[in-house]
């Protein structure tokens, strides 16, 4: 790999960092590179909330401001743009952050990344038309050594290692005692100590959980 590819990474990265995305992963896909993005804590969220998408009262406030952001950055590296919404059909998110091996399938089977732990979030991808060269992943996933908090943390009992109820997630959100999960995120989420660091806000959190409330149950 020349300087070149180097530096044109590091470009990718700085250019993302401008609007609060961070590179939470990259691997070679073929003859090109795959760049997955996503929040940039801290100060994602007051970056994203002063954005025009947040204030014009039209629906998918961040995912058309991840296709705005995004689309641009793809346009000015002579990328591909490529979502996580949007579909059918749906890119696999999930199979890629695996791929970059900066995520890893954690106790409970949602995605816990190195620095972003059971919070970890992907708003989108650039597919860059040339293979750069990237750094290396951490090699010890941070499950490893962890007491795995995350596996008993749910006070629905809803998601755990056996699988993931979302019917009884729905339902527990609807009583009182939903309300933590409700205000201040997932409750598995949050037991990860990777998570704790990841300079996630509760308000943030908050409103994320309304919308997946707001979805049906099944």
């Amino acid at each position: 790999m020349g300087a070149c590819d180097a530096i044109a990474f590091d470009t990718v990265a700085r250019d993302a960092a401008a609007e609060r995305l961070a590179v939470l992963g990259a691997f070679h896909d073929g003859d090109g590179t795959l760049i997955l993005l996503g929040p940039a804590e801290p100060g994602y969220w007051a970056h994203l909330t002063a954005q025009p998408e947040w204030h014009d009262g039209a629906p998918d406030p961040i995912d058309r401001w991840s296709a705005r952001v995004i689309g641009a950055l793809a346009a000015r590296h002579g990328a591909e743009a490529l979502f996580p919404f949007g579909g059918p059909p749906w890119h696999p998110f999930y199979q890629w952050a695996l791929k970059s091996g900066r995520a890893w399938a954690s106790p409970v089977q949602l995605l816990v990344h190195d620095t972003a732990g059971l919070m970890v979030s992907y708003r989108g991808a650039l597919r860059v038309p040339a293979r750069l060269a990237l750094p290396a992943p951490p090699s010890v996933p941070p499950c490893k050594g962890c007491a795995a908090p995350c596996a008993s943390a749910c006070p629905a009992g809803a998601l755990t290692p056996r699988g993931y109820d979302v019917p009884a997630c729905h339902a527990f959100l609807d009583r009182p005692e939903g309300g933590a999960c409700r205000q201040r995120g997932c409750a598995v989420r949050r037991a990860c100590p990777v998570s704790a660091t990841s300079g996630r806000l509760e308000v943030q959190s908050a409103y994320h959980m309304g919308e997946f409330h707001r979805c049906p149950s099944a």
